[in-house]
């Protein structure tokens, strides 16, 4: 494909928080890359009783990242060093979205979400981002009016992210008038008069999904159609730049994202959910829903967009043997579609991938789902380790039916460090940290002896430490450390307590 060069000369006008971009730039950060060899006794250390395979398949998943370090290239106008998506020599936006989110875990031997500062130096001067940047000279994959040459919108959401575990305002400070002038230039450039907006399958990342109608290309047309998971990440981003507006005292500042909210949420609710199926849809022009059960309308979860009355029923689809529960969770694409593909879930055609299982337990997280959550978490889990057992190695995404990969590439980490991190720390274990409310939250799910050592959180090293139990019910004997005071809530099938760290 050919490399387009960035040219801000063009009769556009500049955006006025653009001009507060500090990205913009900056010159490259220096010094040698850590490698993993020299630093693994510095991660989080997780503990689990009998589980050796598990606890061998989050470290391969370390080695192959920080096997992925690049250092920053003033030539390509990479302001930091970086992950690389491990893909085809350019970063990609929706990738490293999800690869900073497990990153953070290893942040205080590399600072793995320093890779998102090089799309915000690449921000043109009204606020577009282009969503592959190549990482070797300067230039884009994609011109702005490509319909692939965007998104999908999901950085505030990974910022916000970072800041619950690490409570570092001045990131967010930081990021606040890139990410807002981001959402701005979608809104003027990516939706349609009612308010709601478009992608494609190269844009939304769910490449090949079978979304359109007949005579549209899945990879790089609109279909003229209202998108559900790009309204729900909008509504998202919104919400979100709105928090972090409130967290820095510039609330005025996102004032018009109220409105925009209002609308998508009317929008969604009333002309893109089904009620005769429970579920939310792509809706096309002429206003019919689509009726293909996509993982992506998923984020309307993570968003909070889903009404009480209706979440029962939305989420039952994920645990419908039919649909979304197969014997590897979740499929990007219900079984009960005509697209399906049971072998090897032919890319998005069913294939599991961690990014979006990651995003539907947020989600379930959000509206009080642990349960499901933990039962999801349990079985990809499985999964993803016990190909780690056959294969030595991590997939790009897996088959929704067997204990394989997917139609996927080796050494993928990339995003699938996820399963082996994040949802075996936050999902398997239970273990989740908030800094707004200043405290870790532990469900404990596990009747072994499990727990993590070395836990970063805020400016906190943590050990948490669960002894086995008998039963679900028994209440868990916990040793908790900690070089500063924390507060540990912890809930059980039995109950639910705080204590305090034992320093």
């Amino acid at each position: 494909m050919k490399l387009f060069q960035v040219n801000d000369n063009l009769d556009y006008a500049e955006d006025e928080h653009v001009k507060k971009n500090t990205f913009i730039g900056k010159e490259p950060s220096g010094g040698t890359l850590p490698t993993f060899k020299e630093n693994k006794d510095k991660l989080p250390h997780p503990i689990w009783e009998n589980h050796e395979s598990v606890v061998g398949c989050y470290y391969k998943a370390w080695e192959l990242a920080f096997g992925n370090l690049r250092k920053a290239k003033k030539e390509a106008g990479f302001v930091s060093d970086f992950i690389d998506t491990a893909f085809n020599g350019y970063l990609f936006m929706w990738d490293s979205a999800f690869i900073v989110m497990f990153g953070k875990y290893g942040r205080r031997v590399f600072d793995f979400h320093k890779t998102l500062d090089n799309f915000y130096s690449h921000q043109h001067k009204d606020g577009y981002i282009c969503r592959e940047i190549c990482e070797e000279q300067a230039g884009e994959q994609w011109t702005r009016d490509d319909p692939c040459s965007t998104g999908p919108n999901v950085l505030p959401w990974a910022e916000w992210e970072y800041y619950l575990l690490t409570g570092d305002k001045e990131r967010i400070a930081r990021v606040f008038d890139p990410l807002l002038a981001y959402h701005k230039w979608l809104q003027l450039n990516r939706s349609w008069p009612d308010g709601g907006y478009w992608s494609c399958g190269n844009a939304c990342g769910m490449d090949n999904q079978p979304r359109q109608e007949e005579g549209y290309n899945p990879w790089s047309s609109h279909g003229f159609m209202t998108w559900i998971d790009s309204c729900a990440q909008m509504w998202l981003s919104g919400k979100t730049l709105i928090e972090m507006g409130k967290l820095l005292g510039r609330e005025a500042e996102t004032a018009w994202l109220k409105d925009e909210s209002a609308m998508l949420e009317q929008l969604i609710n009333q002309k893109m959910w089904d009620k005769k199926t429970a579920f939310y849809y792509d809706r096309r022009r002429n206003g019919n829903l689509s009726g293909v059960k996509t993982v992506g309308a998923y984020w309307t979860l993570l968003a909070g967009l889903v009404p009480g009355e209706r979440a029962d029923a939305f989420v039952a689809h994920l645990d419908n043997e039919k649909e979304f529960k197969r014997p590897n969770r979740i499929p990007s694409l219900s079984a009960d579609d005509p697209h399906y593909n049971a072998q090897d879930g032919g890319y998005w055609l069913g294939g599991v991938w961690a990014p979006t299982n990651y995003m539907v337990l947020r989600g379930l997280t959000k509206y009080g789902y642990h349960t499901l959550a933990y039962e999801i978490a349990r079985d990809y889990l499985k999964n993803v380790v016990e190909v780690y057992e056959k294969t030595g190695t991590l997939w790009e995404n897996y088959s929704p039916e067997y204990a394989a990969q997917g139609a996927a590439k080796a050494d993928f980490v990339g995003w699938t460090g996820l399963a082996p991190i994040n949802i075996l720390f936050e999902y398997v274990f239970g273990i989740q940290a908030d800094m707004q409310e200043k405290k870790i939250v532990w469900h404990v799910n596990r009747k072994e002896r499990h727990g993590i050592e070395n836990y970063p959180f805020g400016d906190r090293t943590v050990s948490l430490v669960c002894d086995a139990r008998m039963t679900e019910t028994e209440e868990p004997r916990l040793t908790v450390k900690s070089d500063k005071p924390v507060t540990v809530e912890i809930i059980w099938k039995g109950g639910k307590k705080c204590v305090g760290a034992n320093l």
